[in-house]
C-alpha cells in the first residue's frame, strides 16, 4: 500500500518524541512511538530512561483495547528478538494494530528485517522509508554506533565575525550570545559524551555541564585528551568529577604499567584520586579512542575544542556533523583561528540548515547519513 497523506505528519510527531531521551536510553536507541486511530493519537510513547521499556509497549499500553485496528507510527523497526524485553513485533500483533509504519529500518543484526517480516507474516500492513531522512538524523548516533561502532562526532565551535575562536592568553573569550549558549546546553543533554583537548581544558577551565534549569542531571560523560596528564587537580573539571564523570585520555606510549616516568605516573595517581578516569589512547590514531568509546556504548560524542583537538578529528575524517556559532563581533590581533569556516568545510559535508539565535547565526554541515 502507499504512504497515505498523513503518514508524515504523525511521523514527524514521533521523531519529535523521540528526541526527549537522547542522550538518556543507554545503549538503546531513543525511539518515538504513535498509536492512531481515525486522525487522534491514542497512545504515544518513547524509549524509558536507561533504555527500557521501550516505546512501543508504552504507546500501545496507553491506547489499550483501541488499538486494535489502528496504526502504529515507529522511528525504528520493531525488535523482533527477545533480550529482557520481548520483542516489539510481538506486541505490535498481540494487540492487533493494522497497520505499522516505520522511519528506519534497525541495522542490528538481531532485527534488520526481521522485525518488519513478522508484522508481514501477521498480516499486518506495513510501510516503510517514512521522513526516512529525518529520522536517520534523529537516530544517528545509535546508526553509526551499529554500523561503524563508533559515536557519531559533532564538532561545534563558536566562531567571531572575523573568524577567531578565542584569544592567546585571555582565557574563556565570550563570542556568542545567552540564545547560543543555551542551544549549546542543550546539544550537551542530548549527547552521550563532550570532548575538548587539554589546551582548552587549562586555558577555559570549562565544566562542561549541562547548566539548563531542570536538565542539569543530563550533562554527559566529559572526556579531555591530556597526552601528558597536565589537567590541574584545581579545575573545574577535576573538582567536578566525582558528581559528573571524566576520563582524561593520556598517550599511548609506553604502557603505564612499564612507564618509569615517576612524575607522570604521580600525575596519573593523583588525578585517580581525585576520581578522573585515566586512559591510554593513540593519539595520533583519533579512530583509535572512537572504537574505545563506542565498545563503551557511547553513541554520540560532542568535539567542544580547541582548534589543535578539531584538526585531529577533520584529518582524520572523524567528524560527521560540523555546527559553527558565529557571533556579530570581531576579535581582532592575538584571535586564534577557527580550524574550519563556512568557506572552507571539506568538501564531503552538505549545509543542511541556518538557524538565527539572538545576534548570532549557526551553519549546520552534515555528511551523508
Amino acid at each position: 500500500m502507499a504512504p497515505r497523506p498523513e503518514d508524515e505528519r504523525f511521523m514527524a510527531t514521533a521523531i519529535r518524541l523521540s528526541r526527549r531521551h537522547l542522550g538518556l536510553t543507554s545503549t538503546n536507541p531513543s525511539v518515538g512511538c504513535l498509536v492512531v486511530k481515525d486522525g487522534v493519537i491514542l497512545g504515544s510513547g518513547v524509549t524509558a530512561l536507561g533504555g527500557r521499556p521501550h516505546a512501543e509497549p508504552q504507546a500501545l499500553a496507553e491506547a489499550g483495547e483501541a488499538a486494535r485496528g489502528a496504526t502504529a507510527y515507529v522511528t525504528l523497526e520493531p525488535c523482533s528478538h527477545y533480550g529482557k524485553t520481548p520483542p516489539c513485533a510481538e506486541a505490535l500483533i498481540a494487540y492487533g494494530v493494522a497497520r505499522v509504519v516505520i522511519s528506519v529500518t534497525d541495522p542490528d543484526q538481531r532485527v534488520s528485517g526481521r522485525g518488519i517480516n513478522m508484522l508481514h507474516d501477521a498480516g499486518i500492513e506495513v510501510d516503510t522509508g517514512i521522513l526516512e531522512t529525518e529520522g536517520r538524523r534523529a537516530l544517528a548516533g545509535y546508526l553509526m554506533r551499529q554500523t561503524r561502532n563508533r559515536p557519531y562526532v559533532t564538532l561545534k565551535l563558536a566562531i567571531s565575525a572575523d573568524g577567531m575562536i578565542g584569544k592567546t592568553g585571555e582565557g574563556q573569550v565570550r563570542i556568542t550570545g545567552d540564545v547560543s549558549r543555551a542551544q549549546v546546553q542543550m546539544l550537551r543533554a542530548e549527547s552521550d559524551a563532550i570532548l575538548v583537548g587539554i589546551g582548552t581544558a587549562i586555558a577555559d577551565d570549562p565544566e562542561l555541564t549541562c547548566r539548563l534549569p531542570g536538565l542539569e542531571d543530563r550533562s554527559p560523560l566529559r572526556i579531555v585528551i591530556d597526552e601528558d596528564l597536565q589537567l590541574p587537580l584545581g579545575s573545574k573539571l577535576v573538582r567536578t568529577a566525582r558528581q559528573y564523570p571524566v576520563i582524561a585520555v593520556a598517550g599511548h606510549q609506553p604502557p603505564f604499567d612499564e612507564n618509569t616516568d615517576s612524575a607522570f605516573l604521580g600525575r596519573r595517581a593523583a588525578l585517580d584520586a581525585a576520581g578522573v578516569e585515566v586512559l591510554q589512547s593513540n593519539l595520533g590514531e583519533p579512530g583509535e579512542l572512537l572504537e574505545a568509546l563506542g565498545t563503551r556504548g557511547i553513541s554520540s560524542l560532542l568535539v567542544e575544542g580547541g582548534a589543535k583537538t578539531a584538526r585531529r578529528f577533520l584529518a582524520a575524517d572523524l567528524v560527521d556533523r560540523i555546527l559553527l556559532f558565529q557571533g556579530p563581533a570581531d576579535i581582532g590581533e592575538g584571535g586564534i583561528e577557527s580550524p574550519v569556516l563556512k568557506s572552507n568545510i571539506p568538501a564531503s559535508f552538505m549545509h543542511i540548515g541556518e538557524s538565527r539565535f539572538g545576534d548570532d547565526r549557526c551553519d549546520e554541515f552534515e555528511r551523508g547519513l
